[in-house]
């Protein structure tokens, strides 16, 4: 039976039981504490903002969808299917996302693709169902399942921070790989969705013991890049020092152009 994580008390019970059977999570919900739910948008809207919002800030990603959103009130797959792909760019979407968008709008018009089934599938159905579509991750696929359906067996391998979080949390000498991370999450079916929730709030308690994260809104990040997603703040490499010009490089650099470092 599929597990849906619709209220508060569903993801508190949900924790509990988990804590219960996994004496490795108790120490884990006393640094991070009860998660709170976290829910978006159903349907196509839901799924077209996180598409919408891959690979972008916060502040990037609210601010396109902002515009997609108000631009096609009511949000439906067969105005995005119909509508011009130029004025779909004009609203800040790239050129793969337009792609992507309606490429799913064309397969709900269709009917080929029903959203709201996937709340009763099998997790790993599900996923599958969503990253045969164009333009869908895995963690996207994800993220979706979770936030917009309450998919309480959704598992976010791909998610940096869940990786992150599992790492310290359990011990473990390496970040955990996505192959790696299905075998740690199977003793927390069908409950993996709400194991999710638990990571993500250890990752942001123990950050916030480290200064990385302020501490006055759960869930949102503080640090340098102070928009920017888990999954993409993870990913950056620190800046590397200025290389100092060589004559080569001036060499190399014609007029009006910006002389490139030598490698």
């Amino acid at each position: 039976m599929t597990v849906h994580l619709n209220t508060q008390s569903d993801l508190d019970e949900a924790i509990r039981q988990l804590a219960e059977t996994d004496p490795r999570l108790r120490p884990v919900l006393e640094v991070a504490g009860m998660p709170a739910l976290r829910r978006r948008e159903p349907g196509f809207a839901g799924l077209a903002a996180i598409v919408c919002g891959q690979q972008l800030s916060t502040s990037a990603a609210a601010a396109i969808w902002g515009r997609v959103s108000a631009a096609f009130d009511p949000f439906h797959h067969d105005r995005i299917k119909s509508a011009r792909t130029d004025r779909l760019g004009r609203l800040g979407l790239s050129a793969a996302k337009i792609r992507s968008l309606k490429a799913i709008a064309r397969e709900l018009a269709a009917g080929r693709l029903n959203l709201d089934v996937l709340a009763e599938e099998d997790a790993d159905a599900a996923h599958n169902t969503l990253t045969a579509l164009h333009g869908i991750g895995p963690w996207t696929a994800d993220i979706y399942l979770l936030f917009c359906l309450g998919h309480g067996d959704a598992w976010p391998a791909g998610d940096l921070a869940v990786q992150e979080a599992m790492r310290i949390g359990l011990g473990l000498k390496a970040r955990p790989s996505v192959k790696e991370m299905q075998p740690l999450a199977e003793p927390w079916r069908p409950l993996r969705g709400a194991a999710a929730h638990l990571w993500w709030a250890y990752y942001h308690a123990v950050k916030r013991r480290e200064g990385v994260i302020g501490s006055d809104k759960p869930g949102v990040k503080k640090s340098v890049a102070k928009t920017a997603p888990e999954s993409v703040k993870l990913r950056r490499r620190p800046a590397a020092p200025p290389r100092a010009r060589t004559r080569k490089t001036v060499a190399k650099a014609g007029p009006g152009k910006t002389p490139k470092p030598v490698r």
